[in-house]
């Protein structure tokens, strides 16, 4: 089998496929009319988020097999046309999952304690000590929206803290050990901390909106590791600036690029909910990071690989 490699990626993946038989084609500088172009050629392709594969693309397709995304989502593939046209997908939400787990994690300690804003501080020659006084995770309750790869790694890396750990998801039955699942209700009622972990569907987009958020009785602090467009940015902002949403950690925006690569940053293009975001003090920002680790990044190829051997050999 022939296999087009759209994006980089660790290099252990081309060379676990090689020893298996594959041929790897990479297709790197290539744009996507080149590869559209030749993907007749081609029963398998490897990206991660450099394009979209649509209808159009598919149909362009008659050999392919499969697709596999170095990464957890599979928003970027019409997966319903795929799955119509007999084409296998892979993902690896397994690979990047303990890193999303301890980026959440860190995060959330870090907004407790101020941290950014007192290291900023700090280096500017300020010693504010009352205004960097923190608060504790003991005695909270920490609440998960999605229980899946991700929401698991975030709840089991609560358990060396005294907290109560609770679930929401729209599948039946997934609580365990670590988190247990509540009705949305009680979900509300509960939290001190929601933590999104959930894909990027027709359900989940705009999720976190200003009727959303004044549903939760308690002020809350919001982290979202997940995807940006699942939080209205404006509505958010809103809820800041009146303290409804206490702080925020924030891996994913709503503004930035599908490919997940760029953030425009011209002035005059940037939206005003977003120049208010940035000033904050009170929101922790990384730039789509949480499962980017050195070892993800070997944990990933590693899975898409053995997925796909497994599969074909």
């Amino acid at each position: 089998m022939t296999i087009l490699h759209a994006d980089s990626n660790q290099p252990t993946l081309l060379q676990q496929l090689e020893a298996a038989g594959f041929t790897n084609i990479e297709a790197y500088n290539q744009s996507e009319q080149e590869i559209l172009e030749n993907q007749h050629l081609y029963d398998g392709i490897v990206i991660r988020s450099r394009f979209k594969i649509d209808r159009d693309f598919l149909d362009a397709a008659p050999n392919l097999k499969f697709i596999a995304r170095v990464g957890a989502g599979l928003e970027s593939i019409d997966v319903e046309y795929a799955d119509k046209k007999g084409v296998k997908l892979f993902s690896a939400p397994e690979g990047n999952r303990n890193a999303v787990g301890e980026h959440a994690l860190g995060m959330l300690l870090s907004l407790f304690n101020k941290l950014n804003q007192a290291d900023r501080q700090v280096r500017e020659g300020l010693w504010y000590r009352e205004a960097n006084r923190g608060v504790e995770l003991e005695g909270k309750t920490v609440g998960i929206i999605g229980y899946g790869n991700m929401g698991k790694s975030f709840a089991k890396k609560l358990q060396g803290f005294d907290v109560k750990v609770v679930c929401y998801d729209i599948l039946e039955g997934v609580g365990d050990e670590h988190a247990e699942q509540v009705s949305l209700e009680e979900f509300r009622r509960e939290c001190d901390v929601v933590s999104l972990h959930t894909p990027w569907t027709p359900e989940t987009n705009r999720m976190v909106n200003k009727d959303f958020i004044q549903a939760f009785e308690k002020p809350f602090w919001l982290l979202n590791t997940a995807r940006g467009k699942s939080v209205v940015t404006e509505d958010l902002v809103t809820a800041l600036q009146s303290g409804k949403i206490l702080g925020a950690g924030l891996d994913v925006l709503e503004y930035e690029k599908g490919s997940f690569e760029d953030l425009f940053t011209e002035a005059a293009e940037m939206p005003k909910a977003l120049q208010a975001l940035l000033v904050m003090p009170n929101v922790l920002l990384s730039p789509h990071v949480a499962g980017w680790t050195v070892e993800s990044h070997k944990k990933l190829a590693d899975t898409i690989a053995h997925k796909i051997i497994s599969h074909y050999k």
